[in-house]
């Protein structure tokens, strides 16, 4: 998958960039680990109240679900191979996969905006 960078205040992001429908069903599956400050953007094809879901997956996950600029709606931690949906609070563009509790430790919260996931909203497919 292609990657981008992304900050969000002095903290940058080496996020790999899943815009197609293949790399996103794929996401960060069977992957068992993941250097710090590294993630994964989801880019989807219009807003919507997404879900995401940690089946096959085998890292302890936390997912910002963000708006077509970049704002972050709400964050989700999410625990590894579970089906449980963790949805968009509202209509959202893409979703920020981190380390579980990046966002907390980092204090991240819902409002705040990451850049550089703006110019990626035309390329999901």
């Amino acid at each position: 998958m292609p990657q981008v960078e992304l900050t969000v205040g002095m903290f940058r992001i080496e996020a790999e960039v899943a815009a197609t429908l293949g790399d996103r069903m794929q996401g960060l599956m069977q992957r068992r680990q993941m250097a710090a400050n590294h993630g994964m953007v989801f880019v989807f094809t219009e807003d919507q109240r997404h879900c995401m879901w940690m089946k096959n997956t085998l890292l302890p996950l936390s997912v910002a679900f963000m708006d077509e600029q970049g704002k972050i709606l709400n964050i989700e931690d999410m625990e590894p191979q579970t089906e449980d949906n963790h949805c968009a609070a509202r209509p959202a563009r893409f979703a920020l996969e981190m380390n579980k509790g990046w966002f907390r430790q980092k204090g991240i919260a819902p409002g705040t905006t990451i850049r550089g996931v703006a110019p990626l909203a035309g390329t999901g497919r």
